[in-house]
Parts: structure tokens; C-alpha cells; sequence
């Protein structure tokens, strides 16, 4: 995939500069040779006119023109701490006022008892001495042509971020990032305004350009606070729902326009600002939070249903998912959600997996606070949200993080270490604390902020190893020889132990297609390999759906020549904490959905899909399912498209097929999440009993799970398109009866209706090395679960 770029520097929303003014000063339209108190008004045009004192007389002050150095240097956007130049400043003989305003004709400092017109020093600068003993608090009365703007004075005020921020950001250990950099509405020094701070270090200098300054960031250049790399302003009077960007000064002297990486909102795609954001959401998931904890992630019910959202009902807002998905959701029975990236993306076919804005939610389904009405809603309704998460690349829009300050700055300095093969996008640099922090901090960012439950964490093999899709020659082994990536081993393992720290009841879970050992240890456990575990909780295991659906896919007359592939996950199984993944890159780009890999006509397609779910539901592990495959879709799934809901539509001749299959994973979800047996031990090789796993002659596969307190389900799949009457299964022989609780081939399904529909007593007759067995009729491509009476 590869991330379509709009115009690079896209600064968006112009139109909405000549409002800003009015919300920020107190403006009118007056000659602009004078200044009178009447020609200040509220800003409002139904106001009436403010009764105000008649102001002090306008006198003019002394030049204290700008040390040339200093001028260029401002004029140029290399000046790298404007605030000891502009401000008011006491010097010898009294008070030296100096400003930067480009386009000004005339600028007044309003100390309260003294107005005193500055001089204008040209190029946009205007200084004054005033006799005064001492800086004192003062606004500035900037008159353009024909109209004034009474305005505070950005380099009036000390900056906002203490000692402790900055030290953290220096040692990459600042765990609520977002709280220190990116655009913060505050009062400081008794002062409403936005506090913008940036990290480049790289940078000859920063200013800060937005609606409230026409895009024109020469007035509002940012200071260097030391050693750390981070640029500050405050600037008075700016709020809410401003757009803005920065305008860096590359080492070479060439300047580009960045949007801010820590922005927390942005605007709508292909628009690329970003935008002043306060949160004024009200939580009510406090008891949802409160018992997220009570039970570890593997021990509980986990199915999950994956989402994208901008397709599962293509035209739906935040708030409108928050109605219509959660009632779905929650009707199917599914514990869990997992949205597909939902941090902003440029592209939409890249489905959010190249990622712009790590600190913001897309703005194409509403705002923040939108956002976090959704999540919400679903804990509301007691159901868990998870969502994937890319800190593995990201791509190469100008206007975002490539080459950030004019260096290669969140990615590697060498080109060739940077470039991800696969997607031509760029690596993180994972070796530099900071760019570590901002990834970490971004993952916390998320589950404090928006209250995720569970961030599944997008291509980490390709993290791992350094000749990830690289040949030889291609790739500099680690310092002990190996192709580890041992600073994405580190990361890994920070990212994991941070957000299980701060997070109680948060899972994190691999998207690892390897056999890396350890990716679901605790970090402080080491393995045969000498790494500490990766800290997961949980990891996708791709092999199981590799090898699953790859069986599936053979002619039932075949399957007996590929068993194994069915049961080879058993060998593995607890290896580590896994989730069974039917997810999207299952069903895309040439793949077919589900439904559509299984042989057959119509009717086997629908029973062998039928079939694999229910072996899927009762195999150790828990589960996900991408949208659409839960009734069946025959389409492979498009993000411009979404899921073929028509195929549900009464009107619809063939919709009875497909609502079968929908009613089969709501009851699978149902019987499932009533049965401890399926997902108390998932991780516990005693909660696992194969029956029969060498039946491949028969294509049967038959095997026990057990709750913790030793209840038993078995679960039965035969996997041929006949029925077998009288099929011995042998069971334990302390259970007198077996019931029936789920049969893929019920006629309500769209099966057969070939079922048990009374209890089913063992009988003294060993087989399958049990000395007990019950006779089963074996329905057609099925799965049959059973349960003492």
C-alpha cells in the first residue's frame, strides 16, 4: 500500500481567519491615524457599545530599534529564543518595548496609566524606551489598515512548561507526552491562550502559523527551551477549534510546514492542519473500568468483531456508530470490537494503517469528543473495545513526519534502515528515547484518553528482525551478530510494561507471524533465546489460520490427505496466549471472503463455513471475526463498499441463507460465553482433551475442553459431505448423559436439521482409548457440541 500525499503544505480553513480575530480581540473599524477608546468594541455585532474610561493620551516613544543580528535571525525563522529580544525588557534609562508585526501600520503599547505609539523600526518591527522603572502588564494596540486589534503580547509571558516536563522529554520517559507538547488550551499569568510546543530538534527555528494569523507565522516565532529539541509559544487570546501548523527552518535554511505530530485533532482528509482541541466529554463507563480488572483477559470469554469503521455503514458519523454498531453488536453477542486504525490517515484505502496523526482520531466521522462517545457507548452496553495500533511505519507525506525538522528525525539517519520494504513507507527510529516515548506515550495516550480496553499492535514481525523482507546484503546484523532488532525488542517490551502499569485491565496483543519466542512472557522472564518475554498479552496466531483455512479449502474428498493441517496448532496451542484471527487481510484483494474459499455448491459453501466457525469457537483461544463474514458475504470485502447488508433483506430471495449463518454466531456467542469450558483454560494445557484427532479417514476431529472446575464440552467437527450414523465418540464414563447445545447443520441455520434432539447416554463400549462412547449421527460438514445433562 501506498499512502496517496495531497498537496504538500495543505494549511486548509483560511476562510475561517477573518472570524478568529473577532472571538480573540476586541476590534473596529477606525482611521488609523488615532486611537480613541470609543473605536474598541466587543466583537459582537448585536452588542451594544461596552462603556469604557477614556484612555490615557498616546505619546510617542523613544526608538530601541532590534540588534541587526537578532533582526535577520527573526526575520529569517532562525532566531532561536525571539523572547529576549521582543517583549518589553528593562535597559538602561528605562523599558524597551519591542514587536514583530509584519503588515502593521502603527502599534501602541496600553500600559493602563500610558499609551505610547512604538516607533516604526521597518520590516515589520516597532520598538520604544519608555521612562519606567520596571516591565509592567501591558496589551498591544495594533492598527492595519483601517482596522485595530487589541491584542496581549505573546513574549510578555515566562514559558509553560516546568523543569520536570522537560526533563522527561529529555530522558524519553515522559509517559503522558500529549499533556506537555501539541496545542494546549490554558490561563497562564492570569491570560487565557494556547500554549503550542513542537520537538525539533533539528530546527534553525519554529514559528507558529493559523487562522489567527492569517498563516502568517514571521510575527510568531517560538523559543527554544535548551537541550531538549522542544519549541514553545503561548499565544494570547487563541482558543478552541483553531487551526494551525508549524513552520519549521530546516538546518539548510529552506523552510517547510509541518503539521503538529502530537495534534490531537485534525482536519478532514485530504485537508491536513491540525486543530486547537479541548475535550468536554462527560465519562459514564465508570463501573465498566471499575471491573475490567476482575478477571485476566485469557481466562475470560473473548470473541472478538473487527471493524472498520468508516465502511461497516459507510456515511455514519462517530455518534451514529455509537447507536447502530453497539446495538449490533451487542444483539451478535460478541464480547469485544476491534476497530481498524482509527488515528488519522491521509489515504483511506491505506484503512488507516498509515498513519498521519497518532494523537487524533480521523476527523472523517466526527470529532474527538465523538469518538469518545462511541467507546462509551459500547462500555455502556458491557462490551470491550480494542483497536489496532502502527507504530511499525509510517508514510512519507511531506506535510507529516518524514524528515520532520529537515533531518531524518522519528526515522532512522541511514535511508536504507529507514524504508520499509513493503509498503514504501518509513521505519521508526526505535533506537532514540524520544522517539520511543512518543510511541509509548501514544499508546497510553489512547487508553487513558479514550479509555481503549485493547490495542492490537499492527506488523510486529516486521519490527523484529532486522532483514524483515530484505535480502542479503540489504541489512547490518545487531552487535551480537544477529538479524534481532534489539531496540524494537526493547520498545516492545517498554510499551507493554508502561501500558500494564498505568492501564489495570488493558490487553495488548501481537500481530506476530513468526516463531519469536516469548511474545506473550512478562518482560522480566527470559527464554531459551536470552530475550526477556515482549510483554503481550495476547498474540494473533496466523498459523492456525493459515493452516486451518488451507485445509478448508480442499475438496472434502482430499481433506484426509491434509489433516495434520487441522491439527498441527494442538502442537503449539500453548505456547503462547493466542486469539484465532479471521481478520480483514483474510478477506481482501483477490482472497474471497470467507464463505467464498470453502469447495463446493451453495449449500456445502454455507455448511463448511458453518462447520469452520464452530470449530473455530470451541478451539483453544479466543476468537475474531471480521465484519461481513458472520452472514456469509460472498464479496470480498471493500473499504469503499463495506459488508453486502442487502443479503440480509427479507426482499431478498437468497437472504435466508445468509440470515442462517447470522443466527449460528449469535448462538455461538451465546453458548459460548455461558460455557466456562471454551475459555476459562485457553491457556492451560489440562483444559484440552483430543478424543479423536487421527480420524482423517473419516474427516472427524473430536476433542474435550474443561473449565477450571472440570465441566466438559465436547465438541465434534466432521468435516465430510455425508452423514455417518452411529459414530462412536469416546467420552469419560462418569457423566450419564450428553445434550446437545449447538449443531452447525440445525435447519434454522441453513443445514440439514440432522441433530440430537434428546440426551445421548454413553454406553460401555470403549473407543478412542476411553471405555466409555456415545453413538452419534454425524450430520454433513458439521460441528456438534455437547454438554452433561
Amino acid at each position: 500500500m501506498t499512502s496517496k500525499k495531497p498537496a504538500a503544505g495543505n494549511t486548509g480553513g483560511q476562510s475561517r481567519a477573518a472570524r478568529t480575530d473577532a472571538a480573540r480581540t476586541r476590534s473596529a473599524q477606525v482611521p488609523a491615524q488615532s486611537v480613541p477608546a470609543q473605536s474598541v468594541s466587543s466583537g459582537r455585532d448585536d452588542a451594544p457599545a461596552p462603556v469604557v474610561p477614556a484612555p490615557a493620551p498616546v505619546v510617542s516613544a523613544a526608538p530601541a530599534a532590534v540588534d541587526p543580528d537578532d533582526r535577520a535571525r527573526l526575520l529569517h525563522g532562525t532566531h532561536h529564543d525571539p523572547h529576549t529580544v521582543l517583549g518589553a525588557h528593562p535597559v538602561p534609562g528605562g523599558v524597551a518595548f519591542r514587536v514583530l508585526r509584519p503588515y502593521a501600520r502603527t502599534v501602541t503599547v496600553d500600559c493602563g496609566e500610558l499609551r505610547a505609539r512604538l516607533h516604526d523600526d521597518g520590516d515589520g518591527f516597532f520598538s520604544g524606551l519608555l521612562p519606567l522603572s520596571s516591565a509592567p502588564d501591558y496589551r498591544l494596540l495594533v492598527t492595519y489598515d483601517g482596522t485595530v486589534l487589541e491584542t496581549e503580547d505573546p513574549y510578555r509571558f515566562l514559558p509553560t512548561l516546568g523543569e520536570l516536563d522537560l526533563h522527561l522529554i529529555g530522558e524519553g520517559r515522559h509517559e503522558q507526552l500529549w499533556r506537555a507538547l501539541g496545542a494546549h488550551v490554558l490561563t497562564h499569568q492570569g491570560v487565557t491562550g494556547t500554549r503550542f510546543a513542537v520537538w525539533a530538534p533539528n530546527a534553525r527555528g519554529v514559528r507558529v502559523c493559523g487562522g489567527f494569523n492569517f498563516w502568517d507565522g514571521s510575527g510568531f516565532p517560538m523559543r527554544s527551551l535548551g537541550g531538549t529539541g522542544v519549541w514553545e509559544l503561548f499565544v494570547p487570546g487563541v482558543g478552541e477549534g483553531e487551526l494551525y501548523k508549524f513552520e519549521i527552518t530546516r538546518p539548510d535554511g529552506s523552510r517547510t510546514v509541518r503539521a503538529d505530530p502530537m495534534a490531537r485533532r485534525t482536519e478532514v482528509p485530504p485537508a491536513t492542519s491540525s486543530l486547537v482541541d479541548v475535550s468536554h466529554h462527560e465519562w459514564g463507563d465508570a463501573e465498566w473500568l471499575a471491573h475490567r480488572a476482575d478477571t485476566p483477559v485469557h481466562e475470560a470469554p473473548f470473541s472478538v468483531y473487527e471493524v472498520h469503521l468508516p465502511s461497516w455503514r459507510p456515511g455514519l458519523t462517530y455518534r451514529e456508530l455509537a447507536e447502530e454498531l453497539t446495538s449490533y453488536v451487542r444483539e451478535m453477542g460478541f464480547t469485544h470490537v476491534e476497530l481498524m486504525p482509527v488515528a488519522e490517515h491521509p489515504f483511506g484505502g491505506s484503512w488507516g494503517y498509515q498513519v498521519t496523526g497518532y494523537y487524533a482520531p480521523t476527523a472523517r466521522l466526527g470529532t474527538p469528543d465523538d469518538f469518545k462517545y462511541l467507546v462509551d457507548r459500547l462500555h455502556q452496553a458491557g462490551i470491550g473495545v480494542l483497536m489496532d495500533w502502527v507504530p511499525a511505519h509510517f508514510p512519507r507525506d511531506e506535510w507529516a513526519l518524514a524528515a520532520f525538522d529537515g533531518r531524518p528525525l522519528y526515522e532512522p539517519q541511514d535511508p536504507a534502515r529507514a524504508a520499509h520494504p513493503d509498503w514504501g513507507t518509513l521505519e521508526f527510529d526505535l533506537g532514540r528515547r524520544e522517539v520511543r516515548n512518543f510511541l509509548v506515550a501514544n499508546a497510553v495516550y489512547w487508553c487513558e484518553e479514550f479509555h481503549i480496553d485493547g490495542l492490537r499492535v499492527d506488523a510486529v514481525a516486521s519490527m523484529l528482525y532486522l532483514d524483515y523482507s530484505r535480502d542479503s546484503g540489504q541489512w547490518t546484523p545487531n552487535e551480537h551478530g544477529g538479524r534481532e532488532n534489539l531496540d524494537a525488542v526493547a520498545f516492545l517490551q517498554e510499551m507493554n510494561a508502561t501500558v500494564y502499569r498505568r492501564c489495570p485491565g488493558v490487553v495488548t496483543i501481537a500481530e506476530e507471524s513468526t516463531a519469536w519466542d516469548g511474545v506473550t512472557r512478562p518482560t522480566h522472564h527470559r527464554g531459551p533465546s536470552g530475550f526477556g518475554g515482549l510483554g503481550f498479552g495476547l498474540k494473533w496466531n496466523m498459523g492456525w489460520m493459515h493452516d486451518s483455512l488451507q485445509y478448508m479449502s480442499h475438496d472434502p474428498v482430499h481433506r484426509k490427505h491434509h489433516h495434520h493441517e487441522m491439527t498441527f496448532s494442538m502442537v503449539y496451542a500453548y505456547s503462547e496466549n493466542y486469539v484465532l484471527p479471521i481478520s480483514h487481510d483474510e478477506v481482501v484483494h483477490g482472497k474471497g471472503s470467507l464463505v467464498s474459499k470453502m469447495p463446493g455448491d451453495w449449500w456445502q459453501q454455507r455448511a463448511n463455513h458453518r462447520a469452520y466457525l464452530g470449530f473455530m469457537w470451541s478451539h483453544p483461544g479466543k476468537q475474531l471475526l471480521f465484519m461481513g463474514q458472520e452472514f456469509a458475504q460472498g464479496a470480498e470485502w471493500s473499504e469503499a463498499r463495506g459488508p453486502d447488508w442487502w443479503l440480509l433483506d427479507p426482499g431478498y430471495g437468497a437472504a435466508a441463507d445468509h440470515r442462517g449463518v447470522q443466527d449460528l454466531v449469535r448462538d455461538l456467542n451465546a453458548v459460548y460465553r455461558a460455557t466456562p469450558a471454551l475459555w476459562q483454560r485457553d491457556t492451560d494445557p489440562a483444559g484440552f482433551e483430543w478424543i479423536a484427532g487421527d480420524a482423517a479417514d473419516d474427516n472427524v476431529f473430536a476433542f474435550l475442553r474443561r473449565a477450571a472446575d472440570g465441566t466438559p464440552l465436547l465438541a465434534v467437527s466432521h468435516l465430510a459431505p455425508v452423514v455417518r450414523s452411529d459414530y462412536r465418540i469416546g467420552v469419560p464414563e462418569d457423566i450419564p448423559a450428553w445434550v446437545e447445545v449447538l449443531n452447525t447443520d440445525a435447519a434454522r441455520y441453513g443445514g440439514s436439521g440432522t441433530v440430537h434432539p434428546d440426551p445421548v447416554k454413553p454406553e460401555p463400549h470403549g473407543t478412542h482409548g476411553r471405555p466409555a462412547s456415545l453413538r452419534l449421527t454425524l450430520p454433513p460438514l458439521a460441528t456438534v457440541w455437547l454438554r452433561p445433562a
